[in-house]
Parts: C-alpha cells; sequence; structure tokens
C-alpha cells in the first residue's frame, strides 16, 4: 500500500492506495480539484464540504453524459453490426446468383459449339 499527497482547494490530503495507483489518483483528485476551483471562483468559498459535494455532483453528471454516450455508441455498433451481417448476406447471395448466371451462360455456349463440332465431323 503506498500513499499520495493529492490538494484539494488550495488543501494537502494524504491519502492511502494501491502500488502503481498514485499518478491515477493525482490525476482524478486534480479534474475534481478543477471543478472545486471553478466553483469557489463562482460561488466563493462557502467551504470545502459545500464545495466538494457541488463538484462531486458535477463530476456526477459528466459520468452520466459519459455512459448515456456510451449506450448510444453502443446501440449505433449493433445497429452497423446489424446492417453489415445483412450486406454480407447480400453479397453472398449475388455472389451465388452471379456464379449461377456464368455457370448457365458456360452450359449454353458449351450447348452452341457442340453441335457445330459434329456438324464439322459430318462433312
Amino acid at each position: 500500500m503506498s500513499k499520495v499527497t493529492i490538494s484539494l482547494n488550495g488543501r494537502a490530503f494524504t491519502i492511502g492506495c494501491e502500488d502503481g495507483q498514485q499518478a491515477y489518483l493525482r490525476e482524478l483528485a486534480a479534474h475534481l480539484d478543477g471543478h472545486v476551483r471553478d466553483l469557489a471562483e463562482r460561488v466563493g468559498q462557502i467551504g470545502d464540504v459545500r464545495l466538494l459535494l457541488m463538484a462531486a455532483l458535477i463530476v456526477g453528471d459528466e459520468l452520466r453524459e459519459a455512459q448515456g454516450r456510451i449506450e448510444a455508441l453502443e446501440e449505433d455498433l449493433t445497429e452497423t453490426r446489424g446492417r453489415l451481417s445483412q450486406a454480407e448476406a447480400r453479397r453472398r447471395a449475388d455472389r451465388a446468383r452471379a456464379a449461377e448466371a456464368i455457370n448457365t451462360a458456360a452450359a449454353r455456349l458449351e450447348a452452341l459449339v457442340q453441335p457445330g463440332a459434329s456438324d464439322e465431323q459430318d462433312a
């Protein structure tokens, strides 16, 4: 277990974290501190608890919006995969029809060539 010192609203706090998580925890604290500082500039120093509560609500709102965007992107991805699957099925069907048309044309050409070949042999 490691300890890391973070700063919120100009005050230092030392907290424990798992080894290797110090930089990530500092990044999270800096994000939260940015909101706290913005709020303090707008509404004044109304107390650490209130500023932290308001900042936590803002971060929660950011999280909710991000989750909404993720859900929308997942829905888009599912729809895109469905369209891709349908397009792939159409492609396979088109290839099968094209192969059938080529085979039919080849059979017709062979039929045209065979009677001519037997006429030449008769002459």
